[in-house]
């Protein structure tokens, strides 16, 4: 199998695309500028940020990340994790769930697979064999660790919100409505999906 595409390469061609698609899209694009995703390159980092992150705002994340690398001598590392103990783990203030599921990442040997040469379905199936990693966590790990360029997980509270917001004046929409938005950005969900998380917040989102 050829090496994946990485969109952070290929990102002006995406903007540019997905900007004579989509007016609204290119509002957004145009208020962020200059602004792009950034990657992690270790892919612990990510499903590590992803886990934090889960169910919470990005201002709280943010805040038990930098506990985080604090307890971590600033190398939050799978190495490092599996060092530090659960009670040291817990005051950085994650839940008992959520160091656990860190603690499943650090020990796992899943993370050892060469991702270039796996589809993002296969991604997702392996990822989801460690406790505690579901889709929207492997999604996080396709566009934040190997910028995969057609990720759309729906299943992010935030990103309905934003697309909801400036698409349907904050109002619900039906599963359809989402498809053709995904069918318009296609193949580059993963660009439109980020400058829409960038519409929401003041802090850029980063697993």
């Amino acid at each position: 199998m050829s090496r994946q595409m990485n969109v952070v390469e290929h990102w002006d061609i995406a903007v540019q695309e997905l900007s004579e698609r989509d007016k609204i899209l290119k509002n957004i694009i145009f208020n962020y500028r200059g602004e792009r995703l950034k990657l992690k390159s270790d892919g612990f980092l990510t499903l590590a940020r992803a886990i934090v992150g889960q169910q919470i705002s990005v201002k709280a994340a943010d805040t038990i990340w930098k506990r985080l690398e604090i307890t971590a001598n600033g190398n939050i590392s799978s190495t490092r994790i599996k060092k530090l103990s659960t009670e040291q783990l817990r005051k950085t203030g994650l839940s008992s769930q959520k160091t656990t599921y860190i603690q499943n990442i650090a020990e796992s040997e899943v993370l050892g697979t060469d991702w270039d040469e796996c589809s993002d379905e296969k991604i997702t199936e392996l990822l989801c064999t460690i406790k505690g990693i579901g889709k929207w966590t492997a999604e996080m790990f396709l566009i934040f660790h190997l910028a995969r360029p057609n990720i759309l997980p729906l299943a992010d509270i935030g990103l309905v919100r934003a697309i909801e917001k400036n698409y349907n004046d904050g109002n619900g929409m039906s599963k359809e409505q989402f498809d053709e938005l995904g069918q318009k950005w296609n193949p580059w969900c993963t660009v439109a999906i980020w400058y829409l998380w960038r519409s929401l917040d003041p802090i850029p989102v980063e697993y």
